[in-house]
């Protein structure tokens, strides 16, 4: 099994903003989004480019997963918001509005070409129609080392603008499309990071959705608040009563006696080798998480 890197809570923090970028360095967040995208207006735009480079290159972030979200390529700003990115070397560039692969193409080439480390890799933001429709192949670009894909990261809000949808409780229009980039992800091996939550004042409707997104198989959610972390933490962590539980179906199937077998009676129930498989990605998820906590 590959080495996890826990993703529960990501949170957006604005570039133009210097203590946003300081406090982010002691956040309990898995990740931290440095945005210079929608969280900057446009006469603070290059501000926000050189404080954010600066910061990554500063450090100081711990376990931390630090991401830069630039602008897009086809505005005035997303070609040298992708260089002072790449220069920076932060764990991975977020790339907005990404709707087919050629966006993926164009940000690999110029990132090889200014030698970028490998360590950074690409996340793309879900979040057009043209993206749901053509998924797949968006996805499947991660077949292709080359291109550094990640992760995704839907982003609800733009989903909803352009397709009108009401982003109302249950996200029964949203649905479809969560799965289907779901799907799509896991298929090629990506992770895939949950859309906001945009009323802060709502903590229950927060909370149900993380369980919404969690049980859907998300891997996180993105945040717009640092009162949003300790929730999406711990929603989706495994508890301890999972924890125990995968413990024992792992040790069921090494028995000696189990070795051979394909399914095993546990617990009053018809346990499957998957189940061992399912079970040991719990475990490494909950280690890795302890072993952040520690």
């Amino acid at each position: 099994m590959s080495t996890i890197r826990p993703r529960r809570s990501v949170l957006y923090m604005p570039g133009s903003n210097a203590r946003a970028l300081e406090k982010a360095r002691s956040l309990p967040a898995d990740a931290v989004i440095l945005d210079l995208e929608d969280a900057v207006a446009p006469d603070m735009k290059e501000t926000a480019r050189h404080q954010v480079a600066a910061a990554v290159k500063a450090g100081g972030y711990g376990h931390r997963e630090v991401v830069i979200r630039i602008n897009g390529l086809d505005t005035p700003w997303g070609e040298t918001d992708l260089a002072a990115a790449a220069d920076a070397g932060p764990d991975a560039i977020l790339v907005p509005k990404v709707s087919d692969t050629a966006a993926l193409r164009a940000v690999s080439e110029r990132l090889a070409t200014r030698g970028t480390s490998e360590r950074t890799r690409v996340w793309a933001m879900i979040e057009t129609p043209l993206a749901i429709l053509d998924i797949a192949a968006i996805a499947a670009a991660a077949r292709d080392p080359r291109t550094r894909l990640a992760c995704f990261v839907m982003g609800t809000n733009d989903l909803a603008k352009e397709t009108r949808a009401r982003l109302v409780p249950g996200r029964a229009a949203m649905l479809p499309w969560l799965t289907l980039a779901l799907a799509a992800a896991r298929a090629h091996g990506l992770d895939i990071i949950d859309g906001v939550y945009n009323d802060l004042a709502d903590e229950a409707g927060f909370r149900a959705e993380c369980e919404q997104g969690r049980d859907l198989g998300f891997d996180g959610k993105t945040l717009i608040h640092p009162n949003q972390i300790p929730v999406a933490n711990a929603v989706f962590a495994p508890d301890d009563a999972e924890v125990e539980r995968a413990r024992r179906i792992i040790d069921a199937f090494n028995l000696p006696e189990n070795a051979a077998k394909g399914a095993i009676a546990l617990d009053g129930r018809m346990v499957e080798r998957l189940h061992a498989d399912m079970a040991r990605r719990v475990v490494a998820l909950a280690e890795a998480i302890g072993a952040r906590g520690a």
